[in-house]
């Protein structure tokens, strides 16, 4: 049985890593599907935590690399739950690179995803609601709404148009 309303701070979760050589290409630059995999599983712990069931990845939002990121480099995903609709949950995963001998930090990249929560019987199932706390968080759950609405939006003109792009 979930509860009926989770804050965003009883689900904040950080993910850490080094990166390392096999990370990366021979230029010694992470590869982006290194940081993806982190950057979802960090999403994805945060909203099992909000929604007390398994979740699948069902969309994730344009991923920009604002900054390289090095083999070396310390890597932190810090994730947190923006929006929540019946089923769905949104997650913010914000990368930040991290030179551990200097101790200088950067924002690498945020992204958006979204989970839908799955029951025991595999469909979806009914989140508990998102409790706002701070005027940051209400700002963030505004702008994931209209993130939702254009989903939305988008899935429904690519059903209208058959799935393939017409």
């Amino acid at each position: 049985m979930t509860s009926v309303s989770k804050t965003v701070a009883e689900t904040r979760f950080s993910l850490s890593a080094l990166m390392n050589p096999r990370d990366a290409n021979p230029l010694g630059n992470v590869h982006g599907g290194a940081i993806m995999k982190l950057v979802d599983e960090a999403g994805a712990i945060v909203a099992m935590r909000h929604a007390g069931y398994p979740v699948v990845t069902v969309a994730i939002d344009s991923m920009t690399f604002l900054e390289p990121i090095r083999v070396g480099n310390l890597v932190t995903c810090e994730a947190t739950v923006t929006f929540v609709g019946q089923t769905s949950i949104e997650t913010r995963v914000e990368v930040i690179a991290e030179n551990p001998y200097e101790g200088s930090r950067t924002t690498a990249n945020v992204a958006h995803l979204v989970y839908v929560a799955l029951g025991n019987n595999g469909r979806p199932v009914k989140v508990p609601a998102l409790e706002i706390v701070t005027e940051v968080e209400k700002e963030r759950e505004q702008l994931a709404a209209e993130r939702q609405r254009l989903r939305r939006q988008r899935r429904d003109e690519e059903r209208m148009s058959g799935g393939n792009g017409r």
